[in-house]
């Protein structure tokens, strides 16, 4: 059973580390004696039908007799309601924990359980793009090496970070560079989707399961099996629902909504979240034993304002995909504006911004602070006066003094517009929350969340 931890990429000079935990059966006893098996899975089954993850050659063991399924505490050995029964170091069990060196005995067979550790130093990459990622920054890169050592497992990642700094291109790069690749991606904004509909979006559901269910459909898990199913926006979903999405994690198996049969998945998980889980996890909005499920390989995204070496890589990348023509049609100053703005909205502001400045003909870097006039207060913010520039003064100074006054107004009208309350005004303005306090705070705004900054 695979599994990494150890790590939240560590921006140092010395590599990140993952440990690599796995664990193997030797068969010590019957036909195939000697015969070592890596499990590779989150739960595995053994028995004598071909179909299982590990086939026995003895006709004293039940076709699928029993499975182990790593959790939360250790390694579960489950019977499954085998003929002659699972027995564990000599004594017979429905279900229990292995230890190192457990013995398990299965009609005329016995496997020896040993669990072992190998710290693997991921390196930073040499590449400057990766899948659909671009940048040069000693942190992606370190992602880079990262997402090239683990693709190739089916170990979770939990991806964290902030509003647009490129999540789902983690997730993506991950999917591409996995045996996965041509399998379906599936992706599920767990935000975005009505709370009644969840549960059937993920699960699915039978016909006549409720209001509105007029034939039976397959949730993201099944359309999914045999690939990987990215949950975005994972802290957003609610508390009743998350013990069943524990259950596909552990036993990758479902039931859809209204239905009796258990459906078996085969499917590799990758979730993001721009909220911190484990602060969640201490207030009670997120469950420590799916935090734990999903936890096995963390990946936290920078913000951009943290890697602004990125920024022309990341210019060049989009002016190649959407005008290729005037890929370098920039100019130094434009370029330099763009370096110098702060990116609240991170990768997809900056998108945003080459985008529309490319539909309109205009200069992307008057875009990144629109200075002008709005009709509508509801609709826009005005800033009182004209451009004025003082002489002697730099491009970056003049370009600071306009970015606090745009910033200021701006900030006022967001709160102003949200009455005051900060989660709604960092989504209406696709901006990550705590920088959203650290800008009200440097301008002394203030506004009545309805909870407090962690």
């Amino acid at each position: 059973m695979e599994h990494l931890t150890g790590t939240r990429i560590r921006r140092e000079a010395t590599p990140a580390t993952v440990n690599l935990r796995r664990c193997k059966l030797v068969i010590i006893k019957g036909a195939q004696r000697g015969t070592e098996f890596v499990i590779a899975g989150d739960v595995i089954r053994i028995g004598k039908a071909p179909e299982n993850d590990l086939a026995l050659v003895d006709e004293t063991v039940s076709r699928v007799h029993f499975e182990i399924m790593r959790d939360a505490k250790g390694y579960l050995v489950r019977d499954l309601k085998s003929t002659n029964g699972t027995f564990l170091d000599g004594a017979e069990v429905k279900e229990a924990y292995l230890r190192a060196g457990s013995i398990i005995g299965v009609g005329a067979t016995e496997l020896k359980f040993t669990p072992f550790e190998e710290r693997i130093e991921i390196l930073p990459s040499e590449k400057e793009a990766l899948g659909e990622m671009v940048g040069k920054s000693a942190a992606m890169r370190e992602i880079f090496g990262l997402v090239e050592r683990i693709a190739p497992t089916d170990a979770t990642v939990l991806i964290e970070g902030e509003t647009g700094t490129g999540k789902d291109m983690i997730a993506r790069t991950l999917h591409q560079l996995s045996p996965r690749a041509d399998k379906p991606f599936i992706v599920v904004d767990c935000g975005a989707v009505a709370g009644t509909l969840i549960e059937s979006e993920l699960f699915g559901h039978e016909k006549g399961a409720f209001t509105g269910a007029h034939t039976a459909r397959q949730g993201a898990f099944e359309l999914a099996s045999g690939g990987t199913v990215f949950l975005d926006e994972l802290g957003e979903l609610s508390l009743d629902l998350q013990p069943k999405l524990l259950r596909v994690l552990e036993q990758r198996e479902l039931r859809r909504v209204g239905g009796q049969k258990t459906i078996k998945v085969d499917l590799r998980v990758i979730a993001a979240t721009r909220k911190d889980l484990r602060s969640e996890v201490e207030k009670g909005k997120f469950r420590e034993d799916l935090y734990f499920r999903l936890n096995v390989v963390p990946i936290t995204a920078p913000p951009l304002r943290e890697r602004r070496e990125d920024i022309p890589l990341l210019i060049n990348a989009m002016l190649a995909k959407l005008a290729p023509e005037n890929a370098t049609a920039l100019s130094d100053s434009t370029r330099a504006a763009l370096m110098a703005h702060d990116w609240p909205g991170n990768v997809r502001e900056l998108r945003n911004v080459i985008e529309r400045a490319l539909a309109l003909g205009a200069d992307p870097g008057m875009l990144v602070a629109p200075l002008g006039a709005a009709s509508e207060p509801t609709k826009g913010v005005a800033l009182a006066g004209g451009l004025e520039f003082e002489p002697g003064v730099s491009f970056r100074d003049t370009k600071e003094k306009w970015n606090e006054l745009f910033e200021r107004r701006y900030l006022t009208w967001l709160i102003k517009r949200a009455d005051g309350n900060i989660s709604k005004a960092a989504r209406d303005a696709d901006m990550d929350r705590k920088y959203l306090h650290k800008l009200l705070r440097k301008y002394g705004i203030t506004g009545g969340d309805d909870e407090p900054e962690n």
